[in-house]
């Protein structure tokens, strides 16, 4: 996101199967969270081995701003829910809750005490966490707790398994190390550590992380090592999240087992198209099976590690509007023995480009859906980078349903793979962005290092239904190589759109060229992105408008936006107004995407819908949800264009109330209304009669040539409407407008190049107004009438 603009004119149903058994969604929650008790967990010890420090002594910090869950977290076992809804087993354990906690230099080896206590998952920058203090390059975080592994997992490998640390990770069993370090802030990682566990007795598990944020080469998104108490400025960038910020489990498994089922939709061939993959799979065979309501639909035997089909007939598809999931089962076959089970689901969609009405679109299952949504960055006042819990993770996402948005756009940060799970569910259309490096040119290592992070991170949310595009870089931070990684990531996933860089337009960022979209950021926006002959057009990111609430501030007084709003009737005005000039506007001539920034405040940003603790949505959420509604059903069901008369002299008459006998007319040089009938002046007459031509900047609008002095335009000119001459290209866009229907057939001419203003008159002059705007000439009553013009004939033809 760009830092904010100065000026006006900126740039342009957990599903799951148990061993041999189906089990419903009901029944696999209920017992994937049963299983978590199975655990005898003795508590984080000491590193002398001596008796169990007590959970009970362990307290949370103060949180800056408190959530409605941060209250609810329990102490014990925080973020209980089964991790990994899209292959679920009914063993598990989780080890969330309160670890023993140091920090040593970077370059230190194991302390010899762990002093203090963390909760489990959650940064130690964080509140939640327990911790709640910087984290430099020069630290690394200790972890330790102790956990016995119930008896009836016996003679079964035991996999631990690591929802997310950031960034450097290493693991210790029993005082042996479990597998290789991990490098990689954003991917689910595992160990096998069998071999490394004390049969039968309390086992210990050390784990070691080094995060260097932005002073490393790595992904890092808007980390920043910064001071955790909340305080003025960080722009766009904000508190870093350092060590363990995800769920760790055990998980029991046979030797020979699933670990990945890719599932691709193919609706069009009645079909699911499935890879499965596993470990110790050699001369094994899988039988997936698809079923809804406890009823087969199709199933298929085919290798392990091989594509193959399932027939799944005349399949119900998977929209925003209704996200049907279908159940998956995964059998893995020895012969004709079953040695491994694990449930999933799918949703039947596909996604692609397609003309439509000559341009270029994103279609899902064959039709285009014009996608509106959020930047969504996903931190939190309590948590930072950990939703405090499961309903708190789901219920930003729900709120992008309650305002009427379909999409969402995850920015710069890898959500957990519940998150995708409540997208799924709750029917989003995500964009998926690669958590950026830092903004300078990465070397060879950071590179190798992204690239491979970034494989995993597709690998595990590619079967994802509500996952529709990959996004590479943004707005040019740490970029390279832009054509050649659009290219990788679309032959790697080839089931779902790429963009190769959101915000070519920003910040000295290079296009690829390439991907299935060109993406404008434009604040306030919306902008005049345009579809190319081999991509359609995307608003990557738009809006920033900001409005504080009093009490609600991260850092009181240190708020920013990219346009300050005095009050929420602004607000609300000035928000619909965008997305109407969008739906009235730019989506007709080309426009497929928008994504409004943000859906929150992050700490000193309050560009939100809501504001950072989730207490209050700034925004009148009937009125938001209606402009979306109108925005998707427009995509749909597109009307008819609204055309002029072109090389054709015509005058504009005012259609308001009590005004309706002025036109439009230009009087020395800027543009008035004023009463015009039979009796008056040739002068007069000549004055208020415009020819209509093709528009300057943009053919499919139209420019307004005066009578009487051909070659002069109506032009506008900070926000005041003049009749002038000139060649540039600012001038031919500021002299071009896209008339959209207006009331009782009339006409609303917006604005070319700022689609949410349109050609008003107020106390007889000519104004560009603004739908929530805070000049005199954008108030409120009567806007519509006064931005509504008749396109009668010429009074000097």
């Amino acid at each position: 996101m760009r830092q904010a603009p100065a000026g006006r004119r900126p740039f342009g149903r957990l599903r799951g199967l148990g061993r041999r058994a189906r089990w419903t969604t009901t029944a696999l929650v209920a017992l994937v969270l049963a299983a978590a008790t199975a655990l005898t967990a003795t508590g984080p010890a000491t590193a002398a081995g001596s008796a169990p420090s007590a959970a009970q002594a362990w307290t949370p910090k103060p949180s800056p701003m408190t959530t409605p869950w941060t209250n609810q977290v329990p102490t014990d076992t925080p973020l209980a829910e089964y991790p990994r809804p899209q292959l679920t087993r009914p063993d598990w354990a989780n080890l969330n809750g309160i670890w023993d906690f140091a920090v040593t230099s970077a370059d230190a080896g194991r302390p010899a005490s762990f002093t203090e206590q963390i909760r489990v998952p959650f940064a130690a920058e964080s509140a939640l966490s327990g911790i709640q203090r910087k984290i430099t390059q020069n630290d690394k975080l200790w972890y330790k707790r102790t956990f016995t592994v119930p008896s009836n997992w016996n003679g079964r490998r035991i996999q631990l398994h690591f929802g997310a640390s950031d960034w450097r990770t290493t693991v210790w069993v029993n005082d042996r190390q479990a597998g290789a370090v991990h490098s990689g802030g954003y991917d689910a990682f595992s160990y096998d550590i069998t071999d490394l566990l004390v049969g039968g007795g309390t086992n210990t598990v050390v784990v070691s992380v080094w995060d260097p944020t932005e002073t490393g080469g790595q992904a890092v998104g808007k980390q920043r090592i910064r001071d955790v108490a909340p305080h003025a400025g960080g722009g766009i960038f904000y508190t870093a999240a350092s060590g363990i910020w995800q769920t760790v489990w055990l998980e029991p498994t046979a030797p020979a087992h699933i670990g990945r089922l890719d599932l691709v939709p193919d609706p069009a061939d009645n079909r699911l198209k499935v890879t499965v993959r596993g470990t110790g799979t050699d001369g094994h065979q899988a039988r997936v099976t698809v079923s809804t309501g406890g009823t087969t639909v199709g199933t298929a035997t085919g290798p392990v590690g091989t594509e193959f089909t399932v027939p799944v007939p005349d399949p119900r598809l998977w929209t925003p509007d209704d996200p049907f999931l279908y159940d998956v089962r995964a059998d893995l076959l020895s012969g004709t023995n079953t040695v491994d089970s694990v449930g999933s689901y799918t949703g039947m969609r596909t996604v692609g480009l397609a003309r439509v009405d000559g341009l270029l679109r994103p279609v899902l299952n064959g039709r285009f859906v014009f996608q509106t949504g959020t930047l969504d960055q996903g931190y939190w006042p309590d948590g930072i980078y950990t939703a405090p819990t499961d309903a708190a993770l789901r219920h930003d996402l729900q709120k992008h349903k309650d305002l009427g948005f379909n999409m969402v756009r995850k920015h710069i940060k890898v959500e957990p793979q519940r998150w995708f799970y409540w997208a799924d569910r709750l029917g989003l259309l995500v964009w998926q962005d690669m958590p950026s490096m830092d903004l300078r040119t990465p070397d060879s290592a950071a590179r190798t290092q992204w690239e491979a992070e970034y494989d995993r991170i597709i690998d595990q949310h590619r079967s994802s239904p509500s996952l529709v595009m990959w996004v590479n870089q943004n707005e040019g931070w740490g970029q390279y190589d832009q054509a050649r990684i659009a290219t990788k990531v679309k032959a790697y996933d080839p089931s779902r759109l790429v963009n190769n860089m959101s915000g070519v337009n920003c910040c000295g960022s290079v296009d690829g060229g390439n991907g299935d979209v060109v993406d404008h950021h434009v604040y306030v926006g919306p902008g005049t992105t345009v579809p190319s002959a081999t991509r359609a057009a995307v608003l990557g990111e738009f809006g920033g408008l900001g409005y504080k609430v009093a009490g609600h501030e991260w850092y009181p007084g240190g708020g920013f936006s990219y346009e300050d709003q005095p009050d929420q009737a602004h607000l609300n005005n000035r928000f619909v107004g965008l997305l109407d000039a969008i739906r009235e506007v730019r989506m007709p001539r080309g426009l497929s995407a928008s994504v409004y920034t943000e859906i929150t405040d992050v700490e000193n940003e309050a560009n939100g819908l809501l504001t950072y603790d989730r207490q209050i949505v700034k925004v009148d959420e009937a009125r938001v949800r209606a402009a979306n509604r109108a925005l998707i059903d427009a995509s749909q069901a597109a009307p008819a264009p609204v055309t002029l008369p072109v090389n054709q002299y015509r005058s504009l008459r005012v259609t308001t109330p009590g005004y309706t006998d002025r036109y439009l007319r230009h009087r020395d040089g800027l543009a008035y209304t004023d009463v015009v009938d039979g009796g008056s002046t040739a002068l007069l007459k000549n004055d208020a009669t415009w020819r209509i031509v093709p528009g300057l900047a943009d053919s499919s609008c139209y420019s307004l040539e005066s009578r009487n002095y051909p070659g002069q335009y109506l032009r506008h000119r900070d926000f005041r409407v003049y009749k002038e001459a000139g060649s540039t290209d600012l001038f031919r866009a500021d002299a071009t407008f896209c008339p959209v229907r207006g009331a009782n057939g009339g006409v609303r001419l917006s604005a070319y190049n700022f689609p949410e203003q349109y050609l008003r008159h107020y106390n007889a002059e000519l104004w560009l107004a603004t739908p929530g705007g805070t000049h005199t000439w954008d108030n409120a009553a009567l806007f519509t009438e006064d931005t509504t013009w008749s396109v009668d004939a010429a009074w000097a033809p």
